[in-house]
């Protein structure tokens, strides 16, 4: 019997719907991160949407149970894959005190748990860049088993933070992945005005390790080529920078009018493309998503976000007497405002 093509990859039927799962709750609960703020009761959203199928693929080409991931602010179906719960997500939308991410300090999006492997994340940005190079120099010198991961967009790979970042890497053959993914827009401005080469994964060859340009609306090619990049660190083999090219549906943030720069007809053609929608044809397509499978699946993921919802808008907002607290040390270290 011909294997699917997510058995070839190395994937059993059941990660093969997980992926699926995943993407899926990815994009609903950014949808209902946006109602959220359009009411007023959050105050900044920054979205995955078009983006699931790079994230939740990269993840899964990863060992959460031993490596790192420097996620950039966009990565919401990253770091649910990695162990993020929907519930820590809502919290730390709301800015609660058990937000695990920051305490309710941090905006929203910017990651990081120490018990997930997600290391935090910080508003400039590329920093995260030279920070997943360092994790890999540790993981060298130190002889550990672990391989790091980071993110960035297209717009970041012309950050100095990048290109010193790939270029230390490259000298020391460092177990490092390097993930552009590419929404074809830094904010307001269209890739052909950010780059003066082609693709992002052209700049690879300067600094001595391989690089290629993927479709990021294909998850399982994505899921292939980082798992090769993957074991390839792993192995002693080096970094790799991947370019993924997928389409960013949303505004840039719940701040941006992106009416100003594109019109409805590019993203509308774009949505045509959407990750989500190939990646679940492909399953419909060998019978892996059947129509009762599909319910349960879309009935589990709406209740997780409705009871997330509900738990953070009841839980305590953070001590006003711990505002100062990580921020101006004291002789006590910090215990006393």
């Amino acid at each position: 019997m011909t294997k699917s093509r997510h058995q070839q990859l190395g994937l059993s039927d059941e990660k093969a719907l997980e992926m699926y799962e995943t993407m899926l709750l990815a994009r609903k609960l950014d949808e209902r991160l946006w109602l959220l703020n359009r009411a007023g009761k959050i105050h900044f959203v920054i979205s995955c949407q078009g983006q699931e199928g790079v994230q939740v693929a990269t993840a899964m080409a990863l060992d959460k149970d031993k490596d790192y991931i420097l996620p950039y602010y966009r990565d919401l179906g990253m770091v649910l894959q990695f162990g993020m719960t929907v519930k820590e997500v809502m919290l730390h939308s709301f800015a609660k005190a058990t937000d695990p991410n920051s305490g309710g300090r941090q905006m929203p999006s910017h990651f990081g748990q120490r018990k997930n492997r997600i290391v935090t994340g910080s508003s400039p940005v590329t920093t995260q860049v030279p920070h997943a190079v360092g994790f890999a120099l540790a993981a060298k010198m130190q002889q550990k088993d672990f391989v790091t991961l980071t993110s960035f967009g297209e717009g970041s790979s012309n950050q100095g933070d990048f290109h010193e970042g790939l270029n230390f890497a490259g000298v020391h053959q460092l177990p490092v992945v390097f993930l552009c993914e590419n929404n074809q827009y830094a904010i307001s401005v269209p890739t052909e005005k950010q780059l003066a080469c082609e693709k992002v994964s052209d700049r690879a060859v300067g600094y001595g390790m391989k690089g290629v340009t993927i479709d990021g609306n294909d998850p399982l090619t994505v899921y292939e080529v980082m798992k090769e990049a993957v074991d390839r660190a792993r192995l002693g083999g080096g970094p790799s920078l991947i370019e993924t090219v997928s389409y960013r549906f949303t505004p840039h943030s719940s701040d941006d009018n992106d009416a100003f720069y594109r019109d409805k007809e590019e993203i509308e053609q774009a949505r045509e493309k959407d990750s989500l929608v190939v990646y679940r044809t492909y399953l419909k397509d060998i019978h892996l998503l059947t129509d009762e499978k599909e319910k349960e699946i879309n009935s589990r993921v709406a209740e997780m976000i409705d009871e997330a919802t509900t738990y953070a808008e009841e839980a305590k907002d953070p001590d006003p007497h711990t505002l100062l607290h990580h921020v101006y040390g004291t002789p006590h270290g910090g215990d006393k405002t």
